[in-house]
């Protein structure tokens, strides 16, 4: 399961009307949501790379000796994650694991996918969403192998700078463990690493009245500028795809607050279907694959 892209400019008002509940964005907002989206080239390649992830699941699957199939389900496009769920439970599925292409959970975030989930399951589909997977051995290894190419390239002593989606700042009242987890992700990938000095930040904070969760990697970035940095390497441990929050938030924001205080800016490449990154989807797959259900033995039919 991921959030989704609209495939074309002319889809992105229906598309962000779907992710504000139905309320469309004003006109200045729209104008300035296709303007991002001209910036970066038009409609990223997130719908393609998510496919291409779970392509590449069903392929490692296979080959490992777990022949299954792995459906793709958006939160915002089509096909949908309801309209994944009704075709699974048509074709007779009886058990099915499920990922959320976001390793850290949130009440805005994996909460959210398995609530959409669990509206549209029958009652014969048991499904297995895994909860969390921030500190994963495999995922920190290639987010910290990703770490290092980009400090290769960077030269000079750089800082890093870890980044994740921000927010509202109100889910912390209700005891949400997104920071907890951002941060033991960052101190897993800073300690294989090796490194001395990092900093985290949020980012793609939404633009409402409620306050959201900080401080936004502008803030970090004009700090670090005071405190005489001179360059910095990004790491948004918080996304596993090329999309507009990378390529637009991080690769033209960033980058220009940056540069306009004289630090040089390198971001780490994403995982989106590099080899290595599927195949820690895939270790995840089977160890739940592997658990029996909670109602004991493993039902009978077919698993995807």
């Amino acid at each position: 399961m991921a959030y989704g892209t609209p495939e074309r400019l002319e889809d992105v008002e229906a598309y962000y009307t779907h992710i504000r509940r139905g309320s469309a964005p004003t006109a200045e907002l729209l104008e300035e949501l296709v303007g991002r989206y001209r910036a970066v080239g038009g409609p990223t390649a997130l719908n393609r790379i998510t496919r291409a992830q779970a392509e590449g699941l069903e392929r490692a699957l296979a080959r490992s000796g777990t022949p299954v199939r792995v459906c793709t389900g958006f939160k915002h496009v089509a096909p949908f994650i309801a309209e994944a769920v009704e075709r699974m439970a048509t074709a007779g599925v009886a058990r099915a694991v499920g990922i959320v292409l976001a390793p850290h959970y949130s009440l805005r975030s994996i909460a959210e996918y398995v609530a959409c989930s669990e509206e549209h399951r029958p009652p014969g589909l048991d499904l297995d969403i895994v909860p969390t997977w921030h500190d994963n051995p495999g995922l920190v290894a290639f987010l910290a192998d990703r770490l290092d190419e980009a400090l290769g390239t960077a030269g000079g002593d750089p800082h890093v700078v870890f980044t994740a989606h921000s927010v509202p700042a109100a889910v912390l009242e209700r005891g949400d463990p997104y920071p907890a987890e951002l941060r033991t992700t960052c101190q897993l990938i800073a300690a294989r690493a090796g490194l001395d000095r990092w900093t985290f930040a949020y980012q793609s904070a939404g633009r409402t009245a409620d306050p959201w969760l900080g401080p936004d990697i502008g803030e970090v970035i004009a700090d670090l500028a005071d405190r005489g940095e001179k360059s910095i390497v990004v790491q948004a441990i918080g996304f596993v795809a090329d999309h507009l929050e990378i390529l637009y938030d991080l690769d033209i924001e960033a980058r220009e607050a940056a540069e306009a205080r004289g630090i040089g800016f390198v971001r780490t490449a994403m995982p989106n279907a590099h080899p290595d990154f599927i195949a820690v989807l895939a270790e995840i797959a089977q160890s739940r694959l592997a658990v029996a259900p909670a109602g004991g033995k493993r039902k009978a039919g077919r698993t995807r």
